[in-house]
């Protein structure tokens, strides 16, 4: 699906490109293409946002709030949800002016997200410079969810993203996407979970 742009003003709870619903095996979207001068402006606001950048959006305390509502979730399904929240682009990337929808393709794979028993689990990924949401979901789940539940997820966590309510935005998306695995891959009765990956929310 194409991205969309949501007009706002500057800073990280700026403007927001929306990807869509992301599948490993789904690299056919065409992608930006931008002039000498853009690439090379990319790569310094790449470079110049770092970590501390990201923790004044995404504070500590928030981020372990996040987390302990991502364990709270997968006590009531079979599901693995990761969330991650990314600066800037490795130098790789940006050299080769390479679109945030490849680093979380990457990183969903890097993360072993696709490698759960049930194939159901899910990635939400912010890259904060480029003010890009990537959501990727496994195919156990992606083919039970319609491609525009998909899209009206990730358009309600921009819009909080855009007003800087980054917790509200995260919390929110983490509530529609475990109402997503309880319907479709719930526990059953006496079941034991058991925990595949971390909670904890990255940030890197």
């Amino acid at each position: 699906a194409a991205a969309r742009r949501l007009g706002g003003g500057g800073g990280l709870g700026g403007r927001w490109c929306l990807g869509g619903l992301v599948m490993p095996s789904n690299t056919s979207e065409r992608p930006v293409q931008r002039t000498l001068w853009q690439r090379l402006t990319r790569l310094m606001r790449h470079r110049w946002m770092d970590e501390r950048s990201a923790r004044r959006a995404l504070p500590p305390d928030m981020l372990q709030r996040i987390s302990t509502r991502v364990t709270a979730s997968e006590r009531r399904h079979t599901g693995e949800v990761r969330i991650l929240a990314e600066a800037s682009l490795p130098t790789s990337y940006l050299l080769r002016d390479a679109a945030p929808r490849e680093r979380a393709l990457a990183l969903f794979g890097k993360l072993r997200v696709w490698d759960t028993e049930h194939n159901n689990g899910v990635l939400i990924y912010l890259q904060l410079t480029d003010h890009a949401i990537e959501i990727v979901a496994d195919r156990g789940l992606s083919r039970m969810v319609s491609p525009e539940a998909w899209q009206a997820m990730v358009r309600r966590l921009g819009e909080a993203l855009r007003d800087n309510r980054y917790e509200d935005g995260l919390t929110q998306a983490l509530e529609e996407v475990s109402a997503l695995l309880v319907a479709h891959f719930p526990l059953s009765e006496g079941e034991v979970r058991r925990n595949e990956l971390p909670d904890a929310v990255a940030l890197q």
